[in-house]
């Protein structure tokens, strides 16, 4: 694929979400698949004065470390890897996978023990908090969206604003509008969510809500906040179909009190999900309450990345909470899972109605 808007994207990307700078390294982590962005990156980069440090990874590699990796390969995270983390002023990752399933038959808790191993590498990205993960199409994330390769391309695209003249002023629009839903948001100390087999009620006081627009994901739009820990109450039905670590999760349907995951199904997925849970202490707690703003987005894709931003749907996260929203919740584990209120759905901040049906009530919240 070569657009115009790749370059778009690569000026979003390298301009505004992570603000590279003369002088600077940054990391580019992507697959093979998604060498047209990663070539318009590197040419962004250096035009910047920074230094681009790519890590492109091949088809299969994942699947290969675990079929091939003995017990030494989970027990220490190589130095070469945490000095590229460390010394690298920001952070670029590209989904481009060529298989989505290529993990579907790897052992859950395996994957657990190295993610578990992995943490620190993700805590020194986040605490930098100049890093970016966005998706270049594939024929794989076409296939698992339903979708031809161009149909998924013209998706991904609207999806990113990059349809529009200027998308850098674009998304900072969006970012003024979701500034000002998440001051609103934060003044609450008690949301409800009611919707298909959900009645949920969780506190927030004291917590902060994030306005993220594309500073950590593109696609952008949704603000989020850590839960109190022990606040969660009632029950909650995910809708919203997922393809995770190559599996197919749907139907998750849970209960919870105070605080805690003390029932779990799911329709399809519930082995995983119960090994999800189990995973340590903090992941039958919520680390996230998020809610949707991209209204650019027409329909769910099994992708977390797109379907999360959904506009007219939240997410709660089982696990671990951002330290910037002032959750406390620490785990291995970091789950979105999306309730879509977009067909009878409600959302309430201290017993005043903030979205009905997917729409905000009261709230113009720009293009629909």
């Amino acid at each position: 694929m070569r657009d115009e808007r790749l370059a778009k994207l690569a000026r979003v990307l390298v301009d505004y979400s992570v603000g590279a700078a003369e002088g600077e390294q940054v990391l580019i982590f992507g697959e093979a698949g998604a060498e047209p962005l990663i070539r318009e990156l590197y040419v962004r980069l250096l035009q910047v004065g920074a230094t681009p440090v790519p890590q492109v990874s091949l088809p299969s590699m994942q699947e290969l470390f675990f079929e091939h990796a003995r017990d030494v390969h989970f027990e220490k995270i190589p130095s070469i890897r945490r000095m590229m983390r460390e010394e690298a002023d920001a952070e670029i990752g590209i989904m481009a996978p060529s298989n989505t399933r290529a993990l579907a038959n790897v052992d859950p808790a395996r994957q657990q023990t190295f993610g578990r191993l992995n943490q620190p590498l993700a805590d020194i990205m986040l605490k930098k908090n100049r890093w970016v993960l966005t998706l270049f199409p594939t024929a794989a994330l076409a296939q698992e969206s339903d979708m031809g390769l161009a149909e998924y391309e013209e998706f991904v695209f609207e999806a990113m604003g990059l349809n529009h003249e200027d998308p850098v002023r674009y998304w900072q629009q969006k970012s003024e509008e979701q500034g000002r839903l998440a001051e609103r948001l934060e003044a609450a100390r008690e949301f409800r969510i009611t919707a298909q087999e959900t009645d949920l009620t969780l506190s927030v006081e004291g917590r902060k809500f994030v306005n993220s627009t594309v500073e950590r994901n593109l696609p952008g739009s949704e603000v989020f906040t850590g839960p109190i820990e022990d606040s969660a109450n009632g029950t909650v039905y995910f809708s919203v179909p997922a393809n995770v670590s190559g599996r197919d999760v749907s139907g998750v349907r849970l209960r919870f009190e105070n605080g805690k995951v003390v029932e779990a199904s799911a329709e399809k997925g519930e082995e995983y999900l119960n090994a999800m849970l189990d995973a340590d202490a903090g992941a039958r707690y919520l680390g996230e309450l998020g809610i949707g703003t991209n209204y650019g987005i027409p329909r769910a894709t099994r992708n977390i990345l797109f379907d999360e931003k959904l506009g007219g749907t939240v997410h709660l996260a089982i696990g671990r909470s951002y330290e910037e929203t002032g959750g406390k919740n620490e785990s291995s584990v970091h789950w979105d899972l999306i309730c879509d209120l977009r067909q009878g759905g409600e959302l309430y901040a201290d017993g005043e109605l903030i979205q009905q049906n997917g729409q905000f009530v009261g709230y113009d919240f720009g293009e629909k």
